[in-house]
């Protein structure tokens, strides 16, 4: 009995060996997925060097071109806004010119 005992056991840890050799291969080739994925992104003690610098790279001309453009459009309104002012102007101008004809005329 003390025999068997031993060959189930034996048995029993040859399996699980075999079980844990599958596992740290399995670990192996996540490892190695990782390893990829890390020099992919360009990591260095953890930071993405790369990407940041193209985010702030990137972030930088975003403002760049909000304040750009948001100065443009305000001066475009600017224009706007003097061209509206000036024809008011005019056609209170040709208004009057128009009463003083039309008071020549009748």
């Amino acid at each position: 009995m003390d025999n068997e005992m031993l060959d189930l056991m034996t048995k029993m840890y040859a399996e699980m060996q075999k079980g844990f050799s599958k596992v740290d291969e399995r670990f192996k080739q996540v490892d190695g997925r990782l390893e990829q994925v890390d020099e992919r992104l360009n990591l260095t003690d953890g930071r993405l060097n790369n990407m940041e610098g193209e985010i702030k790279d990137i972030k930088t001309t975003v403002l760049k071109i909000e304040q750009e453009h948001g100065d443009k459009l305000s001066a475009l309104f600017d224009g706007y806004k003097q061209n509206s002012d000036k024809l008011d102007r005019i056609e209170k101008e040709v208004s009057r010119h128009e009463e003083i004809i039309l008071r020549r005329i009748g």
